[in-house]
């Protein structure tokens, strides 16, 4: 059921995001395209995936689905992970709780008490120690197996994590440990999660993969039998995807697996306009999240989930909780905040009318007549503006506003929480957002990117074709592929050259076998080598490309320190890991052209709260290539509305997106 031998060819393909609120899809088939979306299950993920698959009246004998799951996610974020017990050498049993002291409030005399990951009766201490050049210090003995397995037997944990002191340069003795847990225990060691230097990084990247991975495996078995006969593929933090059958046991790698479709999406779709210096706006129910790209998004091996490190290669992204479904509520000050608490899919905005009954930014957007009551969902669901105006009106009081004013009130303060965002992936790190286009995209994305691109100076920005479901779009034109890392100490000047060309080959090696076992040949695997370098005695890396020459390599790095910290230094350069990124081609998908031959005409006039003048409402499907609306203008579809503010103007691309830009518009 794994493989991607007929992405490439003219099977059934279907992108599936699961967000927080709707589970979003998007059909290939026939050379065509197609949207869909339903109201998200977060109990079951599975239902709502099966209930749109069965809604697209499809069978799932030949359906190839990739899809960004929010399992690992949620259960990480939410504290709903497994019991599971944490195995490290004697005397580093308090690893995880110690971490790396770092104060999350550098000047607050009393900081809030951190709850360790794992609590101290769940961290047990063996032998099969190594010192830092892989040499054994103390012996892993028959009777240390024999107690580890007695204290499992006796406390039932549902997984294990084995994290010992330099396994990543002899994995001898976590392999004789793992090999000795009892078949029903999820088990994950730190040699093959994360095999790299940093044992606390290293630490909890594998308790991560046993304290979420049998949920994701549950889930991924409870798809695979409902939908036998599919191939199954999921999206990783990386952007690439895999078998599912592999990621069951890779849980950690998925944990920005939705957000990961969007970036891919974005870029795909951006570079159809031309456009490849981008800021990203992925604007859901539940949350924003904002990013860089370059051509390709970013990756680093700096991210977080929640409170924690997450050294596994994944997107570089910024997340906040303002989304659609924010809620709107007043501080004990009296001041305005939107967030980042979230009405979910269940009850949802109070315009739902599923049972909400507090102010979200929608129900804000509807009062404001930025969302059409009968235009949401292509007309499917019918947004309540009386249950909106409700739920506002106790705010509204409080505020002693009308609700008009108090909707716009909280437009206002989510769009200042996601400028913040932006310019913290932006100017913070010394990057002018001016030179990008800002691309705006998620259910409700559209509504405020001419309001965030303004409060950043930018003049241009896009709301890709499809911008509702983009990060299910994007699980259909991502590739399959692995991200492999491995320690290697050495300082360059004493390195050769052949014996880091055999080092990448046998990391590669691995990953090259697992795309084969996916359907891949092996010459359609991209391989492309790096290396974390830095300055002897510095804790910090910075990844060079390998470039065949050491000489290279080394000046690269003194080059690319300079630019990033604005200095070099007189002292040797040490390697501290190799990285490899394999990648297979993507699917054969293409955005189709616009086929419409007559310019769209109005469909209606509308009266928006704010402008003075009658505001026109465009069918988004209707418009031809190169027609041109100017602002103040309201474009609908299925999945989206686009507000076009007053001193804009947008024009329609051949296949479809929206190309938007300030100081055109009408007044």
């Amino acid at each position: 059921m794994n493989g991607h031998d007929d992405m490439t060819g003219d099977g059934v393909l279907l992108g599936v995001d699961t967000g927080g609120t709707f589970t979003d899809f998007v059909l290939f088939q026939a050379g065509k395209i197609s949207i869909h979306k339903v109201l998200s299950t977060p109990q079951a993920p599975e239902q709502a995936i099966l209930e749109g698959i069965h809604e697209l009246g499809l069978t799932s004998k030949g359906l190839i689905v990739v899809h960004g799951s929010t399992v690992a996610t949620n259960a990480a974020l939410e504290g709903k992970g497994v019991h599971t017990l944490y195995i490290g050498n004697r005397g580093m049993k308090d690893l995880l709780t110690i971490g790396r002291q770092a104060r999350g409030e550098l000047y607050n005399l009393q900081p809030q008490t951190v709850t360790p990951p794992v609590s101290v009766t769940d961290c047990l201490e063996t032998g099969g120690r190594l010192d830092s050049e892989g040499n054994p210090v103390e012996p892993l003995t028959k009777n240390d197996l024999d107690e580890l397995i007695k204290e499992v037997v006796d406390r039932r944990p549902k997984a294990v994590a084995i994290n010992l002191l330099f396994s990543h340069l002899d994995d001898c003795f976590e392999k004789k440990i793992e090999a000795a847990m009892p078949g029903e225990v999820f088990c994950s060691r730190s040699s093959a999660v994360l095999p790299a230097s940093g044992e606390y990084e290293r630490g909890i990247a594998t308790w991560l993969n046993s304290w979420v991975g049998p949920l994701v495996a549950g889930y991924i078995d409870r798809l695979y039998t409902s939908l036998a006969g599919a191939r199954i593929s999921v999206m990783q933090s990386s952007g690439e995807a895999i078998a599912a059958d592999q990621a069951s046991r890779q849980a950690v790698r998925m944990l920005l697996s939705g957000p990961a479709g969007g970036l891919v999406g974005a870029g795909y779709v951006a570079a159809a306009s031309g456009r490849r210096q981008l800021l990203s706006l992925d604007m859901g129910g539940t949350s924003t999240d904002v990013a860089l790209i370059d051509g390709t998004p970013r990756l680093t091996s700096e991210g977080r989930i929640g409170s924690w490190p997450v050294a596994v290669p994944m997107v570089d992204m910024h997340t906040i909780g303002a989304g659609g479904g924010s809620l709107a509520w007043l501080d004990t000050g009296g001041m305005l905040q939107v967030g980042p608490q979230s009405a979910g899919a269940d009850p949802g905005p109070a315009c739902y009318a599923r049972g909400g009954k507090q102010a979200t930014v929608t129900d804000a957007n509807l009062i404001l007549g930025r969302l059409r009551s009968g235009a949401f969902l292509g007309g499917r669901m019918t947004l309540d503006l009386q249950a909106a105006k409700s739920a506002m009106t106790p705010l509204a009081m409080q505020l002693d506003l009308s609700i008009e004013a108090a909707a716009e009130g909280i437009v206002r303060v989510a769009n200042e929480h996601m400028a913040r965002a932006l310019r913290v992936i932006s100017v913070q790190r010394g990057i002018d957002p001016r030179a990008f286009t800002l691309v705006s995209f998620g259910g409700a994305g559209g509504l405020h990117v001419c309001a965030l691109a303004e409060a950043l100076g930018i003049c241009s920005a896009l709301v890709p074709v499809s911008a509702g479901v983009l990060s299910a779009l994007g699980m259909l034109a991502t590739r399959p592929g692995r991200q492999l890392v491995h320690a290697r100490l050495g300082l360059i000047r004493d390195l050769e050259h052949a014996v880091l060309e055999l080092d990448f080959s046998e990391l590669a090696r691995g990953g090259i076998d697992d795309l084969v076992r996916e359907g891949l040949h092996q010459d359609q695997v991209e391989v492309v080598c790096s290396l974390d370098l830095r300055y002897f005695g510095q804790s910090y890396t910075l990844n060079i490309p390998w470039q065949k020459s050491l000489v290279k390599v080394e000046n690269d790095f003194h080059n690319l320190h300079a630019s990033r910290y604005g200095h070099r230094m007189h002292v040797p350069v040490e390697l501290v890991n190799l990285r490899v990124a394999l990648h297979g081609p993507s699917a054969a998908i293409e955005l189709p052209k616009v086929s419409t031959t007559q310019p769209a005409e109005v469909l209606e006039w509308l009266s928006l709260s704010g402008v003075e003048s009658p505001v026109p409402r465009y069918d988004r499907s209707s418009l031809i290539e190169g027609q041109q609306l100017i602002g103040p203008a309201l474009i609908t579809e299925m999945a989206s509305t686009t507000w076009l503010e007053p001193g804009w103007c947008c024009e329609l691309d051949s296949v479809g997106n929206l190309l938007l830009e300030k100081g055109k518009g009408g007044h």
